[in-house]
């Protein structure tokens, strides 16, 4: 099984909702949309269920065009961020109502609802009616009902957006194992890059209609094509420098100046925009090439067990990604540094000449 979208553009009044998509999935892949709030995800779902018909382009499904063939007859299942079950039938009733369309038997019925609602923890819930639960419970319900009848495709449009984070980190971790074992095409939409990371599999960034990038969900997050990737991909975004090289030397701004290191070596004199992730950057020195900025902090913003701490000096502003919780007052002056080995450098339109290196003891988020 294979779903592949080939020059698909979508218009609607004259706007570009999906310009011209180019994808390919995999039976057993997992894949990931990443992008801010109509960025055009839940607009390529529609085309892949067959809910919307593209304006150009074909929609193929084992090398065979469906581009208008209605979603009733594909094999597809949704699943959105609402919890939308059907409020006057039980659980059970929920998840075997696909399986009862397709007129499957009764035992039939009974064994796949047994075995998918034991796979998400739900079958103490059977007899219950869907408004008797959490939050957490509906929505594993809903994910019972797509899974339940063996889809080919099964699309997630944000699913876990309206749960805490307890409950989303449970289920996160249950579709990694779910879909290890299913040879089905997966596809997971989300504005969060760290849920994009965790899930793994491929990641497809989508920026107002237009595919930016698409690979293995490491090598898109290491490697970003361009500003906009890199961007998109990081939470928060990646702070972004001017700069040149010459031949001795790189600078931010005419003002900050260090020694031009072995990584940088290949790169021709010139201009470029150099991009630091926010997670690279720290309070204390911890590398030989950690470049010291002297800052002044604008606000010192917690969350959780984590603090996105906002600095600026007259040239740039940045933002710290830091572990624990970090009381500055505004205006405080402290120093910062910056691993100069872990610069993504861009040309000055955008694209990336050269990825930071890693080191063996980095994972996706360092």
């Amino acid at each position: 099984m294979s779903l592949t979208l080939e020059n698909v553009t979508q218009i609607v009044d004259g706007q570009y909702y999906i310009n011209n998509a180019n994808l390919t999935f995999e039976a057993g892949s997992f894949n990931v949309l990443l992008g801010r709030t109509l960025s055009g995800k839940t607009s390529l779902m529609r085309l892949m269920a067959g809910l919307d018909k593209p304006t150009s382009g074909r929609v193929l499904m084992n090398g065979i065009d469906v581009s208008g063939v209605p979603v009733r007859k594909r094999n597809v299942s949704m699943v959105y961020q609402q919890f939308i079950n059907y409020p006057s039938m039980t659980v059970f009733d929920n998840i075997a109502s696909p399986l009862r369309l397709a007129k499957e038997s009764e035992a039939v019925i009974k064994q796949k609802v047994i075995e998918i609602s034991d796979m998400l923890q739900i079958t103490q819930f059977l007899s219950r009616m869907p408004l008797e639960l959490s939050g957490g419970q509906q929505q594993r319900t809903a994910m019972a009902r797509a899974l339940v009848k063996d889809a080919d495709i099964i699309l997630f449009d944000e699913p876990l957006v309206n749960l805490d984070y307890k409950l989303r980190e449970e289920l996160r971790e249950e579709m990694r194992e779910l879909f290890a074992r299913r040879n089905t095409i997966a596809v997971y939409a989300t504005t969060e890059a760290n849920e994009a990371l965790a899930l793994g599999g491929t990641t497809t960034i989508l920026h107002e209609g237009q595919i930016v990038q698409s690979g293995p969900t490491a090598e898109t997050y290491h490697k970003p094509c361009n500003v906009v990737a890199a961007t998109l991909f990081n939470e928060p975004p990646i702070n972004m420098i001017s700069g040149r090289i010459t031949k001795t030397e790189v600078t931010f701004d005419n003002t900050v100046h260090f020694p031009r290191t072995s990584e940088l070596q290949a790169l021709q004199e010139g201009d470029y925009q150099f991009g630091i992730r926010p997670s690279h950057l720290s309070l204390l020195p911890k590398n030989d090439d950690d470049l010291e900025l002297s800052v002044q902090v604008e606000v010192a913003e917690i969350s959780g067990s984590e603090t996105f701490l906002h600095v600026r000096n007259p040239h740039f502003e940045m933002v710290l990604h830091l572990s624990g919780v970090h009381n500055y007052t505004v205006d405080e002056k402290i120093k910062i540094y910056v691993p100069t080995h872990k610069l993504n450098v861009f040309h000055e339109d955008g694209h990336l000449i050269q990825a930071c290196s890693r080191r063996v003891e980095d994972n996706y988020h360092g």
